[in-house]
């Protein structure tokens, strides 16, 4: 993790929106979530800004920009291709979760398009699943901006004050407390998104 902040730290700022805005908008719209989850980028991000290196502002925007044309993009794929985009190989090893997936979308609609927006694995599948099913563009659009902003400043503000909070205790007690204070809020996001994808594929439809 430190490894990942300090090389985006290197970059410039625009570079760093930049990759922020690559990621995110790639796993919405081309699985790329399956590997590297979007909102770990942004969550970094926001570690930078708290850190005074981006503007907590800026970034938001471009979280939630990318997020809401990823969407728009997954959604036009599947709407375009149909049925035969499940059979990309991504897809091919997570059947019964895409079954399960697609009964969500099935049950709920476009209420699914907010709500999985908070799942890593349904944030990148349930866009295109919409376009599959057909759904009504205009509702789709709906549901994915609001998700899409709550999502994008939430995990924003989140890596902001992990940043700040660091940046306070590095000006009080030196560098060596920063950094176990640092690691502790780490292990804290880590144990956090175990639990919620365990929670996620263990309790949701997705089991």
């Amino acid at each position: 993790m430190d490894a990942i902040i300090n090389w985006l730290s290197g970059l410039s700022g625009i570079a760093v929106y930049g990759v922020v805005a690559a990621l995110v908008f790639a796993e919405d719209a081309l699985f790329v979530g399956f590997v590297i989850p979007g909102e770990t980028a942004v969550v970094l991000g926001g570690v930078l800004a708290g850190q005074g290196r981006l503007s907590v502002y800026w970034l938001a925007l471009v979280a939630v920009l990318a997020a809401v044309a990823g969407d728009s993009v997954g959604y036009a794929i599947g709407r375009r291709i149909g049925p035969g985009v499940l059979g990309a190989r991504p897809l091919r090893r997570r059947r019964e979760r895409v079954e399960r997936a697609r009964e969500l979308v099935r049950r709920w609609g476009p209420q699914a398009v907010l709500l999985g927006r908070f799942v890593a694995f349904l944030r990148a599948l349930i866009p295109t699943l919409a376009g599959v099913s057909r759904m009504e563009y205009r509702r789709f659009l709906l549901f994915n901006v609001v998700g899409g902003v709550l999502w994008g400043v939430g995990y924003t503000l989140l890596g902001y004050f992990a940043g700040a909070a660091y940046r306070r205790v590095e000006s009080a007690v030196g560098g060596v407390a920063a950094a176990v204070v640092a690691g502790a809020v780490v292990i804290a996001l880590v144990v956090w998104r175990v639990r919620a994808h365990r929670k996620g594929t263990g309790r949701s439809p997705l089991r």
